[in-house]
């Protein structure tokens, strides 16, 4: 695997190495031992898919708070999303700053996001398919969120929403967010 840093210190865009033949390819997509000589969150103990039947649907901007807090593989293996993080954590250099990447099914990249990070994506096609690696169970209660279309944060979003559930649309502004 192909691990590049983003913008935001601690996230990775993860790109497979495939190795090819006449039957087609074959590559690592998750490695605990990689992962973890890359300073990253190497155990998951929860898998989870999100099914968006059109596009335009946008999830999030969601997070867990401590002591609850979630690393994340994120990889699109059905359709297009454009997958965005921000970062939450107290003291960072890149407090607030968000970035965004765009994941398909065709370039079988992966985003990693750190603990202390908001995560959501919009479909860009109709019938995507998000799958999730996740280093903590869910913990009902523990659950927040951002605006996803708050000024402060200025994310650039490919489309408007066509769906975005009534939770997600009344989250708070970046002000009301706690550190993570």
């Amino acid at each position: 695997m192909n691990f590049t840093e983003c913008s935001l210190g601690g996230a990775f865009v993860v790109d497979i190495v495939p190795a090819v033949d006449e039957r087609g390819f074959f590559a690592r997509s998750f490695c605990a031992e990689e992962f973890t000589a890359h300073g990253l969150v190497g155990e998951m103990r929860q898998c989870s898919l999100s099914f968006n039947a059109r596009k335009g649907t946008l999830r999030g901007l969601h997070f867990q708070v401590a002591p609850h807090e979630e690393a994340k593989l994120v990889r699109c293996t059905a359709g297009t999303v454009f997958d965005v993080i921000v970062d939450l954590r107290a003291g960072s250099p890149t407090r607030h700053r968000w970035f965004g990447v765009e994941l398909t099914a065709a370039n079988r990249r992966a985003l990693y996001i750190p603990k202390g990070f908001a995560h959501g994506f919009m479909s860009l096609t109709d019938e995507t398919e998000v799958f999730y690696m996740i280093s903590t169970a869910y913990a009902p209660g523990a659950g927040g969120g951002l605006r996803w279309n708050d000024p402060a944060l200025g994310i650039q979003w490919p489309l408007q929403p066509t769906v975005i559930s009534p939770r997600d649309a009344a989250f708070p502004l970046l002000g009301a967010a706690p550190a993570l």
